[in-house]
């Protein structure tokens, strides 16, 4: 269509004014041409390739804001829970792209994280992302991304590693030169942290690392955001969100009462909901699969009970001449408990002092004299009873050893005994631990592992769990069923706690199981309770160590132990009632129950 304006002339002399009329000239060749198709019946375009198109414009259509798009771009074989979406949403429609996830272990933070940035990717919104997480994590989060996310991801490992869109490093490798030099002079859609809670304080030199890296969007994952006091909480989300909290002497002002008592609990939520979200086990819509526990009685031999009962008497002579020093019971317990694991634990440790102790000294004939005992234990009561579940069990099995002498024994012994077992521990660099745990997927029927296998990997391919020493801090004994127990489980979990009878296990094991519940309590409430318990007094496992030194006998110990669990379960029960301002209780909680959850699973 073609407007041709024309003057009228005709007013010309009256003293009107002329005007101007337009007059239309329209094309109508497509109209003729699509007559003349008519008649003769065609040509027409293929119908299936217009069905293609309209298809093709349906996928483009984004009807809402709040609507994912990355859910269409996930393999099918793999679909995030409820929470996750949730979590998504909310990071992409009220956060800004900047915020804290802070589940409790096993809800699938790295889930989160990856929809996250997902999301942004198809919104052209990330184009270069940088993950930081802890070494031992690294080839995890690579694997996570291309296999569910479909991001090419790929680890760092030579300098031209960092010119990559998308690189998973460890924090450690990029804060060095002439890393941090070249990551400092970029610019970052995103940025993801794993393990945040190691930034917390300033003065590191992580801290000062993250703070100075360029990005605009940042993503910060700890399940443990409070852990010592108010600073630490002001810190990190000063890092990710300048200001949110107002400067240090105005956050102190308005919310901090003392260095773990919040004040104005209403408002510090409010605050920190704006850039933190905590999904917690115990809400709707969150199932796990069932959690069997059983206590394994180990009866010693004698000879092994001569040498903890020498070790025992040896303990306590040096606790009371050392003046009842705190400070070193905990060093002097050490022998006990390697005593309970194994000879060669104990040997070590005796050996290594024996060494250092001068020539005329007295202490010498003594350390030697236990060393000598020692020498008559031919055998491990405690791994032919972990030799006996293996046996007895199908599918792989993870041990848990708090000593690396006994992780060493443990793996010669079961080899002896036609068992294929890998170890896992710290110290190991990140090739070898990931090359442990692709053979503990593939080939080995054992992983024997380090307190260093209780953090951060995921093992939802192993559902039984031998506890052969047991921590005496219930976070950590929790930390190493979490690598088994948590989303993506398809399986109930087995857990098996071996103890040795008439030793300081029996009783610490009693602590644990009868007296706090640990194996039925969830980690929020766990971590409350353990918090509330140092402030009142002191470390649990430095007043469980005063306790074991003090005592006379084992009824002196039991009476300790009681009194010990009368005193938690009164903290449980406080923390039950509307209370008193706590840090646990400032967490902002985003729970999701969905219509008609069911015990659905992030499927792998």
């Amino acid at each position: 269509m073609h407007p041709i304006p024309r003057t009228d002339r005709s007013a010309a002399g009256t003293g009107k004014t002329p005007h101007t009329s337009v007059e239309f000239s329209f094309d109508r060749s497509w109209v003729d041409e699509l007559a003349e198709r008519a008649a003769r019946n065609g040509p027409w375009d293929d119908w299936t390739l217009f069905q293609l198109a309209v298809e093709a414009e349906r996928a483009k259509l984004v009807t809402s804001f709040d609507e994912l798009q990355a859910l269409r771009c996930l393999p099918a074989a793999f679909e995030p829970m409820p929470h996750q979406i949730a979590t998504a949403r909310k990071v992409l429609a009220e956060m800004g792209g900047r915020a804290i996830l802070a589940d409790e272990v096993g809800l699938g933070k790295t889930i989160e994280a990856g929809l996250i940035l997902k999301e942004y990717i198809v919104r052209g919104l990330v184009r270069r992302a940088l993950i930081l997480v802890p070494a031992s994590l690294v080839l995890q989060w690579v694997r996570e991304l291309n296999q569910k996310f479909g991001i090419p991801a790929i680890a760092q490992k030579k300098a031209h590693s960092w010119h990559a869109d998308f690189v998973v490093a460890s924090i450690d490798t990029a804060k060095r030169e002439p890393h941090r030099e070249l990551l400092l002079s970029r610019d970052y859609d995103m940025l993801i942290v794993d393990e945040a809670h190691k930034l917390k304080n300033k003065k590191t030199s992580n801290y000062q690392f993250i703070q100075q890296l360029r990005k605009k969007y940042c993503l910060l994952l700890t399940a443990t955001p409070v852990q010592n006091d108010m600073d630490e909480l002001y810190n990190l989300i000063t890092l990710l969100k300048p200001g949110q909290l107002g400067g240090q002497s105005e956050f102190s002002a308005n919310f901090v009462a003392d260095k773990r008592l919040p004040k104005n609990e209403d408002r510090l939520q409010e605050a920190l909901s704006a850039v933190m979200i905590r999904n917690r086990r115990s809400d709707g819509g969150i199932r796990f699969t069932k959690r069997f526990v059983r206590n394994i009685e180990v009866r010693l031999s004698p000879e092994e009970k001569a040498l903890y009962d020498a070790v025992t008497g040896f303990v306590r002579q040096r606790y009371d001449e050392g003046g009842r020093d705190l400070a070193s019971a905990l060093s002097l317990i050490t022998l006990q408990r390697e005593v309970c694991s194994s000879r060669d634990a104990v040997f070590l440790t005796l050996f290594n002092l024996f060494k250092k102790t001068a020539e005329d000294s007295p202490l010498r004939a003594k350390l030697w004299e236990l060393i000598e005992c020692i020498r008559r234990v031919r055998a491990n009561s405690k791994a032919e009873k972990a030799l006996e579940l293996i046996r007895g069990t199908d599918g792989k099995m993870i041990i848990f050893t708090e000593y690396r002498a006994t992780q060493e024994y443990l793996l010669q012994f079961l080899k002896q005994h036609g068992i294929i077992a890998v170890p896992y521990r710290g110290g190991m660099n990140r090739g070898k631990k990931d090359w442990m745990m692709d053979l503990f997927r593939g080939r080995a029927r054992v992983l024997v592992a380090t307190e260093a296998g209780g953090e951060g990997i995921n093992l939802q391919f192993c559902h039984h769990v031998i506890n052969f020493d047991l921590p005496w801090n219930p976070m950590r004994v929790e930390q190493r069923i979490g690598r088994v127990h948590r989303l993506g489980q398809t399986n109930d979990v087995n857990i098996y706690n071996l103890y040795t009878t008439g030793t300081i296990e029996e009783h610490i094991l009693r602590l644990l199981h009868e007296k706090i519940n640990l194996f039925e309590m969830v980690v929020g409430e766990l971590d409350d309770i353990l918090g509330r318990l140092e402030r009142e007094d002191q470390p649990l496992e430095q007043r469980l160590a005063r306790l074991v030194l003090e005592a006379k006998g084992d009824a002196d110990i039991r009476r300790g132990i009681d009194a010990l669990g009368r005193s938690i379960n009164r903290l449980r029960a406080d923390a039950k009632r509307p209370a008193k301002p706590s840090l646990d209780r400032v967490l902002p909680v985003f729970s999701v129950v969905p219509d008609g959850a069911d015990a659905a699973e992030a499927r792998p």
